[in-house]
């Protein structure tokens, strides 16, 4: 699934392309596709016809235009959700889903999307935030983002740090990728208890969190294949650059020792067995015969 470098730099692409620009048709021709708007497809298109783009946002993994109506186009990309500018002479994708046509002509913007996951809709009086999406948390790259609250937040909760990197109601755009390779800088086990971190260590997470995404975002994010692109069908090229994710039974760039890989939330994580020991716990059985040894005779 995309993550926030995939979705900034279809951000970025679209900002270039469509600030500004009515549009003048939209077809649906999915309604999986707009699942997300109630009223409908048809309620969809004619909301948007006429409508003028003032920006392209994001909050996390979403992205909304505002528009001159005072709603918003709210999307998310899903698993293979694409958005392509593209003439509108060219032949439609297989998966298009949504086409939308501008009142000046070409580029058109089409909604791709194969295993359709990925969904658009429009949220009423969204402009500023949709409500769709207010409850989720602020991410790390944006300016108003609060390191001591999230340290704060993060250590009152009674979980594994890296179970809490993928709250997007605590933090943000970071998925399974960008989280191991994190922690990987960090030194950290994705099992290490948040109530146990020192906020120094959170501190010191948080600015690898930050060169992660910002590394990945200059390389366009990263494909492992060609469900994700940005608006122009380039892919991204972060996968060159990764130290753990997917890299199981490689050596450690820093260590030499065999990356590994485990189970995680039916998933994988991936770690250096030596540079990111396991935190380690108290066996059951010896912690209940300490506490028997230690009872008083009564």
């Amino acid at each position: 699934m995309p993550e926030l470098p995939e979705v900034e730099t279809v951000r970025r692409g679209l900002a270039g392309w469509i600030v500004g620009r009515r549009f003048a048709a939209v077809d649906v021709r999915h309604p999986r596709a707009v699942r997300r708007h109630l009223p409908g497809p048809a309620h969809f298109a004619a909301t948007l016809v006429g409508c003028q783009i003032l920006d392209v946002r994001r909050r996390g993994k979403y992205l909304w235009l505002p528009l001159d109506s005072g709603d918003a186009v709210v999307g998310h990309l899903g698993m293979s959700g694409q958005l392509l500018l593209q003439p509108a002479a060219a032949p439609d994708e297989v998966h298009l889903r949504v086409r939308f046509e501008f009142a000046d002509g070409d580029p058109e913007l089409r909604f791709v999307d194969q295993r359709t996951f990925g969904g658009l809709a429009v949220s009423a009086g969204g402009a500023d935030l949709p409500a769709e999406i207010a409850h989720i948390a602020r991410d790390p790259l944006d300016p108003d983002f609060s390191d001591a609250a999230f340290v704060a937040a993060l250590r009152q909760r009674r979980t594994e740090i890296k179970r809490a990197l993928l709250d997007q109601s605590l933090i943000s755009g970071i998925g399974n990728i960008y989280a191991d390779e994190a922690l990987w800088r960090t030194r950290l086990h994705g099992t290490r208890p948040t109530d146990r971190l020192p906020p120094a260590t959170v501190t010191r997470l948080l600015g690898h969190v930050r060169d992660v995404l910002t590394e990945a975002i200059v390389q366009g994010g990263t494909s492992f294949d060609a469900l994700y692109v940005d608006v122009n069908g380039r892919s991204g090229y972060f996968d060159r650059a990764l130290n753990v994710y997917g890299q199981q039974d490689r050596p450690c760039r820093r260590c030499g020792a065999l990356i590994r890989r485990e189970a995680f939330m039916n998933r994988s994580s991936f770690s250096c067995p030596r540079c990111q020991p396991r935190p380690w716990t108290r066996p059951a059985a010896a912690a209940g015969q300490a506490r028997q040894a230690t009872a008083p005779n009564i």
